[in-house]
């Protein structure tokens, strides 16, 4: 550091103030370290953006000085690659803080959850505040900041679609500056919000009008089944539609975009998140809720392949209970064979360290497995895992009448065979998935 030319504040205090401007950009985007919502009011949303105009000012007059300008990059890229910094604002750069007034406005316009409160209270910080800046330069303000707003209400969507976007405007260098008001910027996010919200509404009743077809579809092709003397074929199908009714289910989806977004995240960020849940056997509930979550990081980027997957297997003459037992049996001595499986390459380093974790956390409380969907379990646990071995042993066990610490069913106090009982739905979702990748499911043997 020895460029810095800024006669009224050094590198290091200013480095300081970006610190403290990333945390109102946190809150701006809906929420409190601690997770708790983010209450934002006119005056606070006013309060961020001055400090916002004063980020603008410091770089307006650094602009002409390239040499401070790539010490001040250098100095920001150094912050935002430590691995503890939010993800979300790695693109920060002396570029997007000569915009910050867009920048903290384009978070307020995208927090989670956005109510009806924050809407205004948004919009009523960005007029008083386009109101003020109007008043230094124009008499007759008011009439101009209304006339302005009659212009936008005529012009309506098509011209709201070519005012730039924000990273256009976030990316441009200060002697390029949009004019472009707060208000006008509000109303943009503000609508781009709502048809957000639309597709996405659309998109969930599109997948729950698919999954209650599937479902009604499987149903009817199981009570087929069944007349031609097929029970077998029945039961397994009636687990296939259970599987993707939850791979379907509007919560699981939710599931997987947030497993997603956390697990986009390095490591050591998506396990600060866990380890701050209370996972407590007095917050049992969590501590499921948490297991489910990292089950589904597993597996996030596949559920589309997963969900395939299931949909395709069905059974036209159905396999006899010893050739699941058979099947998932060899794909466990098949782990112990090879040390370093092929398989384990072919899941991602992220796949990798969540299932790592969840073999800590797992280690002792193994039973919560049972607590979770069967197909979920089945696809998120890969063959090479401890985990897997464990889950698949207890199964096997079960099915032989072993006596288990973990019972999923009463077959044996009952004295029945396991055909219809959870124990063979879940061996029946592990060889689904692991097995009859390489089997055809019609051979019977």
């Amino acid at each position: 550091m020895g460029v810095w030319s800024h006669p009224e504040i050094s590198l290091e205090e200013l480095l300081k103030l970006i610190k403290g401007f990333v945390d109102i950009l946190i809150l701006a985007s809906g929420y409190q370290s601690s997770g708790h919502f983010a209450h934002w009011d006119p005056l606070n949303i006013k309060k961020a953006f001055q400090w916002a105009i004063f980020f603008e000012d410091v770089f307006k007059r650094i602009d002409s000085d390239q040499d401070s300008v790539n010490e001040l990059d250098a100095a920001i890229s150094e912050l935002t690659s430590n691995p503890h910094f939010p993800q979300g604002l790695t693109h920060l750069s002396s570029a997007t803080l000569s915009k910050a007034r867009i920048f903290i406005l384009e978070h307020l316009t995208r927090a989670l959850p956005m109510r009806d409160s924050h809407i205004k209270a948004v919009l009523k910080a960005t007029i008083e505040m386009d109101l003020d800046e109007l008043q230094r330069t124009e008499m007759n303000y008011l009439d101009v900041y209304i006339g302005k707003l009659k212009l936008q209400n005529e012009e309506g969507i098509m011209d709201f679609l070519h005012i730039p976007c924000s990273d256009d405007i976030l990316h441009v260098k200060a002697e390029d500056d949009i004019k472009i008001d707060l208000t006008t910027f509000a109303i943009q996010g503000i609508k781009k919000r709502q048809l957000v919200v639309s597709c996405v509404s659309s998109i969930e009743a599109s997948v729950d009008v698919l999954a209650k077809t599937i479902t009604q579809v499987n149903l009817n092709d199981g009570l087929l089944q069944e007349q031609q003397n097929h029970p077998t074929a029945y039961v397994w199908n009636h687990w296939r539609t259970r599987a993707i009714s939850y791979l379907l289910d509007k919560r699981t989806i939710r599931l997987v975009s947030g497993a997603s977004m956390i697990f986009s995240a390095p490591k050591v960020q998506w396990v600060h998140i866990f380890e701050r849940l209370d996972m407590s056997k007095e917050a049992n509930a969590n501590f499921c809720e948490a297991i489910e979550l990292l089950l589904v990081g597993c597996i996030s980027s596949r559920w589309n392949h997963i969900i395939q997957h299931f949909m395709s297997n069905s059974h036209e003459q159905p396999l006899s209970i010893s050739t699941l037992y058979e099947g998932v049996h060899e794909l466990i001595l098949e782990r112990f064979q090879n040390v370093d499986p092929v398989q384990q390459k072919e899941h991602s380093e992220k796949e990798q360290e969540i299932i790592e974790y969840l073999e800590v956390k797992l280690s002792n409380q193994i039973l919560h497995l049972w607590e979770v969907s069967p197909a979920l379990a089945a696809a998120s646990l890969p063959p090479w895992s401890r985990l897997f071995e464990v889950y698949a042993n207890e199964l096997l066990s079960q099915f032989k009448g072993k006596i288990t610490k973990i019972r999923c069913c009463s077959c044996i106090d009952d004295n029945k065979e396991h055909i219809e009982c959870e124990v063979v739905e879940r061996i029946w979702c592990l060889y689904m998935f692991h097995v009859s990748k390489n089997k055809s499911c019609y051979n019977v043997t």
